[in-house]
C-alpha cells in the first residue's frame, strides 16, 4: 500500500501533467467547466495503473518530486481562471520568480561543485538558515508580497513534518523545474520591457 509520501508525490505528478494541459493550443477557447473537465480527467487519468504503476509513477520516477514552490505555481496556474478576483498582481508573480531565479543561480552552480562550499548542507537543520528563511518570510508578508510568504512557509512546514522521503528543506523550497521556469520568465519579461522601452526619434 502507497504511503502519504508516494501519494502526495505521484498528486504532484498528475497536478504537473494537468497543468500542462493549459499550455496546448486552443485550450484558452475552452469554457471555464470543460476546461476543468479536462483538468480532472487527465488528473485521473495520471492516477490509473496501466501495468504495474500509474503514469505519474513513471514520470515520478525521472523527476523525483516536486518542490512545494513548485506545486504552488502549479496550482496558482490552474486555478487562476476561477479565481479572477483574487488573482495575484504581475509584480506579486515576478517577485517570487525573480526570489527562486537569485536562489537557484547562487544555488545550483555551487552545489554542483563550482565553488569549495556545498550550500545544499544548509538544508539540513541548519538554524540561521531556517532563521533567515522565515525572516525573509515576514519581511515578504509585510510587504504584501504573500505568495513569496506562503511558498517559503508551507515549504518549511511540509519540511519540518517531513513530508517528503528527502530530509533537506531545499528540496522543499526549489526545484530545477522552478529554477527553469522562472529564469525563463524572468527573461521574457526582460525582453517584453526592451521592446517597450522608448526609443528617441530624430526632429
Amino acid at each position: 500500500m502507497a504511503n502519504f509520501t508516494d501519494l502526495t508525490g505521484l498528486a504532484g505528478m498528475a497536478s504537473a501533467t494537468a497543468a500542462a494541459m493549459l499550455l496546448l493550443p486552443g485550450i484558452g477557447k475552452f469554457t471555464r467547466p470543460h476546461r476543468a473537465w479536462l483538468l480532472g480527467a487527465v488528473f485521473v487519468l495520471m492516477l490509473i495503473p496501466f501495468g504495474s504503476m500509474p503514469p505519474a509513477a513513471y514520470v515520478r520516477g525521472m523527476t523525483g518530486d516536486l518542490s512545494i514552490t513548485t506545486l504552488v505555481l502549479l496550482y496558482r496556474a490552474m486555478l487562476r481562471p476561477w479565481c479572477d478576483g483574487v488573482a495575484v498582481r504581475d509584480k506579486r508573480r515576478l517577485a517570487l520568480l525573480g526570489l527562486i531565479a537569485l536562489a537557484s543561480i547562487a544555488f545550483y552552480p555551487m552545489a554542483l561543485g563550482a565553488g569549495a562550499y556545498d550550500p545544499y548542507q544548509l538544508g539540513y537543520g541548519n538554524l540561521p538558515f531556517v532563521v533567515a528563511l522565515l525572516l525573509i518570510a515576514l519581511a515578504a508578508l509585510l510587504r504584501g508580497y504573500a505568495l513569496i510568504t506562503l511558498c517559503i512557509a508551507l515549504g518549511t512546514l511540509a519540511w519540518t513534518v517531513g513530508w517528503y522521503e528527502s530530509d533537506n528543506l531545499w528540496d522543499y523550497l526549489i526545484d530545477p523545474f522552478a529554477a527553469i521556469y522562472a529564469l525563463a520568465a524572468i527573461m521574457m519579461f526582460a525582453v517584453r520591457a526592451l521592446l517597450k522601452w522608448p526609443r528617441g526619434g530624430t526632429n
